[in-house]
């Protein structure tokens, strides 16, 4: 065993992130924007986790691998951030700021730095193994790479399956491997590294096969599980994207999804909800119906558990335009049918037994802690829960039990991809915290080659048309497509690839521009969305500024909505490439500036959120101006007097109140709100009206979390007798009134009032909690009380299930009701009586109450103002809309502005302080770097042709013009560089044509509409 010691310092300034899943690799992104070193810790031969081998995201139908593969390829080519594969944590000592992780890492076999990923070592490697990114639907070799795009690009070989690892035999690879990578003396490597924090992304672990083979897996061909059915779905999976039976490899025309698979199931000692799996099964349900249009499909649920920002809404639409069967049963048993099939039976609410037959099964399975959670934990020094997932405090989240050491994503508990993406942030930025005074100690500064002078050359552009392995490939001829490219003027050279976000084609297109002197570059690819920074960077590697660049979006425009029709998505494809080569010829080097970051920061809102986003801003060394409308911080916390762990969160939100009264760099405003705001990422001027003066703030980024407030009830006879209240107002009763709590016999609960439905269309997510909370809470006060929760789906999501199951043994009576047949509540004299329908009886039943609650949701404040002071969007709910709601969820918009808390949407205090903390994160990035460098996609303006009219001023929507006059006392405009967005709002308004837009000129935009035209000439001419 070789032994590689790292000298440490009193505080380092590396942090240490074990898993390479998103939310591990975002973090460790987030982390060098802040200013730190990072060792990234994979246990597997390549980062990306399980998002690489997702089909796609929901709602927002995005390619998982197309939105993760630039993260990844980020990730590999930032100097800051070591990754090391095949590794694990064994032990950690020290303390916070000055830990010595010492790091057990596998052999590869096969030398990384000197692998080119040609791929020849498994053309020749005899030993056949499971594809285990194909879930073992196909075979891969003991010499492999995990999947195409995987980071690091090198092969590696699987050491228990090599025969001359094992045996002394074979060996061909070494042969084959004209490289010469192949090192078969290759030894286990344990590594000391000294970092001032530690990050536990490991991600999750699968409910065993033998759980699922009550339900038929490993029995039956066509039972398969979720993870199985999304391979199949994918382009780069098993099948080519078909979704087709093990057993007979023909399409399946009706597929059950069963849900709850080793979730919320006592018999395996996972009584938590995995919180992920309703929306999943969702997803693949509308995928399954986008492959095949007349395939039956039927969910099974326990309860339908959507309750993510947005979640509803999606779950609605797929449901009712996919005309998905949704039935409340749980099968207990998958069965098989005499000449095929698969039978389900069940049991619905009403009692009655049903049985059918389908073609295929899929097992919703539910998440577990990851494998060998618990020597991790032993080798991290933290405590787990008793379903061995990280133990953390509701108002420390993302903290362990150990001091510097920080837990996020599935690890923590169950969390689907944004939230993960969250907590990555928040953790980055508590280390960040932790560790300010080593801040930039151990980052090196990322090296370019100078930039070449492309003035005086003709255009020679550089095409590339990307297969994304089926994913256009399969639809559009991109062979055919790249031959076509050649022929166009000015193409210096052209060609097809495999995957062009990849890490190895990132090095060819750098060597390739270099080798044929190409000076402009075009993609024919993926969206411009998430994959331009990418190629743009690439460019810049190669020698040339970023905005000679230009991308032919020929997936979402060509492949996914011609995909029925290969030759007409061809032949657009051509169009896309003709004119994007037209445009690329009037493409020129835009400067790019590097602005002063004001190191201040403006948090509007002083409840948790804010409070929370201050203190990790304030911790950093930033001073803060905090703005509270309202007479005290707190906000709206201050109204629960306990959690369902029975703390009295006001203490809790008291302390921060106290810390942030004492905090040296943060300022409070309170009885004071915003009235203007104005300037860009780095330098915002915003004026603060209080109730004795104005006062402007100047702050380079700006956080909004202006909370929210409960939605108040007309429904149910509200307002009508004291009996009848709302359960923030119960909770006031636990402390103002017990006495009458517990001589009360009979309380009725009614859950989402106002919200799925009428007022409210979204799930307010905290509800079913607080209803389960407060359940409790009177059983405790009077066990003999009966309590009725009248509910359409308990959403007790996570651990919360606990909660569920406890008030049921505590005989607490949950019915569901449906929106047909609503509960009605009437008021006579003193009595309050509850009349709802009860399906197991199948008949009406009417209850007199002593206590009424009612569960209703959350409102966000009013964010009209604000939104258009700060040209921000909002959602149809009037919630705060982020920029990418997978890989920037606190991000808006607008650079420099950032959200957490109930402005972003509804959510409990854990994941508030969680979020808050990201935000504050995000928002420190500018902060620590000290400068910022906008896009140079601005509006040009030509000062010869301008007659200072102010159209363009008047017009923008950002205010990023302004007139004054030049040293002739004439007027002009003139474009505040940092502010544009480049809309174009300016040159459209601008009546002598003076405006132009970088990257966007009126010559490259005619020429693009000509070139197309071209192709419409000559069809009519033909």
């Amino acid at each position: 065993m070789t032994v590689i010691a790292k000298t440490a310092t009193k505080i380092s300034g590396a942090v240490m992130v074990i898993g390479g899943g998103v939310a591990g690799v975002q973090t460790a992104l987030d982390l060098t924007e802040l200013g730190y070193k990072v060792y990234l810790i994979e246990k597997s031969g390549a980062i990306g986790g399980v998002m690489a081998r997702l089909d796609k995201t929901f709602p927002t139908n995005d390619c998982s691998l197309c939105i993760l593969a630039p993260k990844l390829v980020e990730a590999g080519r930032d100097p800051n951030i070591e990754i090391l594969t095949l590794a694990e944590l064994v032990d950690l000592q020290g303390e916070p700021g000055n830990f010595t992780a010492t790091i057990k890492k596998q052999p590869r076999y096969i030398d990384e730095e000197i692998c080119t990923g040609c791929g020849q070592c498994t053309l020749f490697c005899l030993k056949q193994i499971g594809n285990d990114f194909n879930e073992n639907m196909e075979i891969n070799h003991a010499a492999h790479i995990d999947y195409s795009q995987a980071v690091p690009t090198s092969y590696y070989i699987d050491a228990k399956a090599c025969l001359k690892l094992n045996h002394d035999s074979c060996g061909l690879c070494a042969v084959a491997c004209q490289a010469g990578a192949i090192r078969f003396d290759d030894t286990e490597k344990e590594l000391e590294i000294s970092v001032g924090a530690v990050i536990l992304a490991p991600g999750f672990g699968r409910v065993s096969d033998e759980v699922m083979a009550k339900y038929g897996l490993g029995k039956f061909q066509d039972v398969i599980t979720a993870f199985e059915h999304e391979r199949l779905m994918c382009a780069s999976g098993p099948t080519g994207g078909e979704i087709l039976r093990i057993s007979d490899r023909k399409h399946p025309k009706k597929i059950a999804f069963l849900q709850c698979i080793g979730s919320r199931d006592e018999t395996c000692g996972n009584n938590y909800c995995s919180s992920v799996c309703c929306m999943y099964a969702i997803k693949q349900a509308t995928l399954a119906r986008e492959h095949d249009p007349d395939c039956e499909i039927t969910l099974f649920y326990m309860d339908v558990r959507t309750h993510g920002k947005g979640f509803d809404a999606a779950r609605k639409r797929a449901v009712e335009e996919g005309k998905f069967r949704v039935i409340y049963a749980r099968p207990p048993r998958v069965e098989d049918v005499f000449g095929g099939g698969l039978l389900l039976t069940w049991a619905t609410e009403d009692g009655k037994h049903h049985y059918e037959k389908f073609d295929m099964v899929v097992l919703s399975q539910g998440l577990e802690a990851p494998d060998e959670a618990d020597k991790l934990a032993q080798a991290a020094g933290i405590d787990l829960n008793e379903y061995l997932f990280a133990e953390t405090d509701t108002y420390t989240p993302l903290a362990t039990s150990r001091p510097g050491v920080y837990v996020i994503g599935p690890f923590r508990g169950r969390k689907d991809i944004p939230d993960s993406v969250t907590q990555g942030g928040g953790a980055a930025a508590l280390c960040a915290g932790q560790l300010a005074p080593a801040r930039s100690s151990e980052t090196v500064k990322a090296v370019f080659p100078e930039e070449r002078d492309i003035s005086q050359e003709e255009p020679r552009i550089g095409v590339f048309v990307c297969h994304c392995g089926i994913n256009i490939g399969g639809v559009v001829n991109v062979p055919e497509v790249a031959e076509y490219a050649k022929t166009l003027p000015n193409v210096a050279y052209a060609s097809a690839n495999m995957y062009s976000c990849s890490q190895d084609a990132q090095r060819v297109l750098t060597e390739t521009i270099q080798e044929h002197k190409l000076n402009r570059l075009v993609v024919a690819a993926c969206t411009p969305r998430t994959h331009e920074p990418l190629f743009q960077a690439t460019l810049r590697e190669a020698g040339l500024n970023r905005s000679l660049f230009e991308m032919a979006n020929i997936r979402d425009q060509c492949s996914w909505v011609h995909i029925h029709e290969p030759e007409r998505a061809t032949q657009k494809a051509k169009d896309a490439v003709r004119m994007a080569v037209a445009k690329a010829c009037h493409l020129t080097a835009l400067e790019e500036m590097q602005l002063p970051v004001t190191p201040s920061a403006l948090v509007i809102g002083g409840g948790l959120a804010g409070m929370t986003a201050a203190l990790t801003i304030a911790d950093q060394g930033f001073d803060v101006a905090l703005i509270e409308r309202g007479t005290q911080l707190g906000g709206k916390a201050l109204l629960l007097t306990a959690d369902r762990r029975d703390n009295d969160p006001r203490q809790a939100v008291q302390a921060v109140i106290d810390r942030v009264n004492g905090h040296p760099h943060i300022t409070v405003h309170t009885e004071a709100q915003v009235t203007a705001c104005s300037g860009y990422v780095g330098n915002f001027t915003t004026t603060v009206e209080s109730k004795d003066a104005s006062e402007l703030i100047h702050h380079g980024v700006t956080i909004l979390a202006t909370g929210g407030n409960p939605y108040q009830p007309t429904q149910y006879s509200y307002g009508s007798s004291p009996k009848i209240v709302t359960q923030l107002e119960l909770e006031q009763r636990f402390i103002d009134h017990q006495g009458s709590l517990k001589i009360a016999k009979r309380t009725v609960m009614i859950q989402c009032v106002g919200s799925r439905d009428e007022d409210l269309t979204y799930c307010s997510r905290v509800c079913c909690g607080q209803a389960l909370k407060n359940a409790l809470r009177l059983k405790a006060l009077q066990q003999e009380m009966q309590i009725i929760v009248l509910y359409r789906d308990m959403r007790a999501y996570g651990f919360m299930e606990d909660d569920y199951r406890k008030a049921r043994q505590l005989g607490v009576i949950f019915t569901r009701y449906s929106l047909e047949r609503k509960p009605e509540v009437s008021v006579d004299s003193d009595a309050v009586k509850v009349r709802y329908f009860d399906p197991l009886l199948g008949e009406d039943l009417e209850t007199e109450a002593d206590l009424l609650a009612l569960s209703t949701g959350i409102v966000p404040e009013d964010p009209s103002v604000l939104a258009k002071m700060l040209k921000v969007p909002v959602t149809a709910e009037k919630f705060f809309l982020e920029a990418h709601v997978k890989l920037q969820p606190v991000d808006l918009p607008v650079d420099g502005t950032y959200v957490c808390g109930l402005a972003h949407s509804p959510r409990s205090m854990d994941e508030t302080v969680a979020q808050a903390q990201a935000a504050a994160g995000r928002a420190c990035h500018p902060l620590a770097k000290g400068s910022v460098t906008p896009a140079p996609i601005v509006s040009q303006i030509d000062a010869e042709q301008c007659i200072g009219c102010g159209a363009c001023e008047s017009f923008c929507p950002y205010k990023a013009i302004n007139i004054s006059k030049d040293d002739n006392g004439k007027r002009k405009a003139r474009t505040i560089t940092a502010s544009c967005k480049g809309c174009g709002v300016c040159a459209a308004r601008c009546p002598t044509m003076a405006i132009d837009m970088g990257r966007f000129t009126l010559n490259g935009i005619m020429a693009q509409i000509h070139a197309f035209g071209e192709e419409e000439k000559e069809v009519v001419e033909a």
